[in-house]
C-alpha cells in the first residue's frame, strides 16, 4: 500500500483503527452509566456551571484515541524510499583468501607481533576496504577447512577472522588441500572474476592433493592463485632461522629460540605462474599490506548481486510506535489521578 513516498508493508494492521468509534462510545457510556447522588442543598452550586476540570473531560478518551492510532500505524510498517532507487548490483570480485595456521605462524620476525598476529590485522583491513567484493575464507594447516564462504557481510567475515587460533588444525603445511578448497568455494561462483589469495610461511609437508594438482584444477577452472609468502627467504636449503618465543626467564622477560623454518619460494612461483597470476614475498606487515592491495589492481571487475539486499528503504515504524506509548501511559496516568471518577 504505497502514500506517496511512502509505504505500508503491513496495511492489515489499520483494522486495528476500527477500535476508535469502540473507545468513544465506551467513554459515553461509561460516563452515562456513573452513579450520581443529589443533595437538594448543593442544587444551586450545580446550577452555577461546569468547571474547568469538568470541561477536560474528554481529554483521556482523546489520548486513547490517538494511541490506537499510532499503534495502528505503527504496525502497519510505514518505510520510507530513497528519492533515487540506489543499484544493488554492485562492481566487485570473488574472492577466498586461504590462511595459514601452522605452527611456523607462531614465528615474531614481525616486530612486535608474531606472523599470524601481523596477517590477521592485515587481512581484518583489507576486508573492511574492500565493500564491494564478497570474500571467503580458507584456513589450513595439515588439513584445510572453509572458515567462512563467499559474502558481502565482511562484519560477520572479520569477527571469524578475529577467533582463528593457531593449534585448532593438526600442524603441517597442506598447500595443495587449502587450494583444492578454496576452488570448491568459487567452483559455482557467477562472478567473471575469481581469484585465491594463498598466505602461507611455509613449504608444503602435508595434505592428499599436491600443490601443482591442484595448481593444474585452478588453470582449468580459470581461476589465478595469487602466493604472498610470509617471512624470510635464505639460501639455506633447511630453512630459515626465525625466533620463536620459549617462555620466560627468571625476571620475567620473554625469551626467544632461533627455528629452522622450510621455505619453498620456488613452489609458490610455480602455482601462481601455473594458474596466471602473481607471486610475492612479504618481509614485515607493510608489504604484506601492499602485497594483498597489488593483487586486487590486476583483477579485472564484474558485477555481482548480494540476494538479501532487496531495496534501499528505511523503516519508519519507531517514529509511530513511541508516541503510541506515551499517549497511552499518559491517558493511563490521567484517568487514574486528576480525571478519575468518584460516585
Amino acid at each position: 500500500m504505497k502514500l506517496g513516498g511512502y509505504e505500508l508493508a503491513e496495511p492489515w494492521a489499520l483494522l486495528l483503527l476500527l477500535a476508535v468509534p469502540l473507545i468513544v462510545w465506551a467513554a459515553r457510556a461509561g460516563a452515562r452509566r456513573t452513579p450520581r447522588l443529589v443533595f437538594p442543598p448543593l442544587l444551586a452550586v450545580a446550577q452555577a456551571g461546569r468547571g474547568t476540570l469538568a470541561r477536560l473531560r474528554w481529554i483521556p478518551t482523546a489520548l486513547a484515541v490517538l494511541a490506537v492510532g499510532a499503534a495502528a500505524i505503527a504496525l502497519a510498517r510505514p518505510v520510507g524510499h530513497a528519492a533515487e532507487a540506489r543499484d544493488l548490483s554492485v562492481e566487485g570480485i570473488d574472492v577466498v583468501v586461504a590462511l595459514d595456521l601452522s605452527s611456523s605462524m607462531n614465528a615474531v620476525d614481525f616486530q612486535p607481533k608474531d606472523r599470524i598476529h601481523a596477517a590477521k590485522e592485515v587481512l581484518d583491513d583489507f576486508v573492511s576496504r574492500r565493500r564491494n567484493d564478497r570474500i571467503g575464507l580458507v584456513v589450513f594447516a595439515g588439513e584445510a577447512y572453509t572458515q567462512c564462504p563467499l559474502t558481502l557481510d565482511h562484519g560477520v567475515l572479520r569477527e571469524i577472522l578475529s577467533q582463528v587460533r593457531i593449534g585448532a588444525i593438526p600442524d603441517g603445511t597442506a598447500i595443495g588441500n587449502a587450494i583444492g578448497t578454496s576452488l570448491n568455494r568459487l567452483r559455482d561462483s557467477d562472478a567473471k572474476s575469481r581469484v585465491v589469495i594463498l598466505i602461507t610461511d611455509g613449504d608444503s609437508n602435508a595434505g592428499s592433493i599436491s600443490p601443482m594438482e591442484a595448481a593444474g584444477m585452478a588453470k582449468e577452472l580459470g581461476i589465478p592463485v595469487y602466493t604472498i609468502l610470509v617471512g624470510r627467504v635464505c639460501d639455506d636449503p633447511e630453512g630459515c632461522r626465525v625466533p620463536f618465543p620459549a617462555g620466560m626467564d627468571v625476571f620475567g622477560h620473554q625469551v626467544f629460540n632461533n627455528v629452522k623454518v622450510a621455505v619453498n619460494p620456488a613452489l609458490l612461483e610455480d602455482i601462481s605462474r601455473t594458474t596466471g597470476a602473481s607471486s610475492y614475498i612479504a618481509t614485515d606487515k607493510a608489504s604484506l599490506e601492499g602485497n594483498l592491495q597489488q593483487v586486487l589492481a590486476e583483477l579485472e571487475k564484474t558485477r555481482i548481486v548480494e540476494a538479501r539486499q532487496l531495496s534501499n528503504v528505511t523503516e519508519l515504524f519507531d517514529l509511530f510506535l513511541l508516541p503510541a506509548l506515551l499517549l497511552g501511559c499518559l491517558e493511563v496516568v490521567l484517568s487514574a489521578t486528576r480525571f478519575r471518577r468518584f460516585p
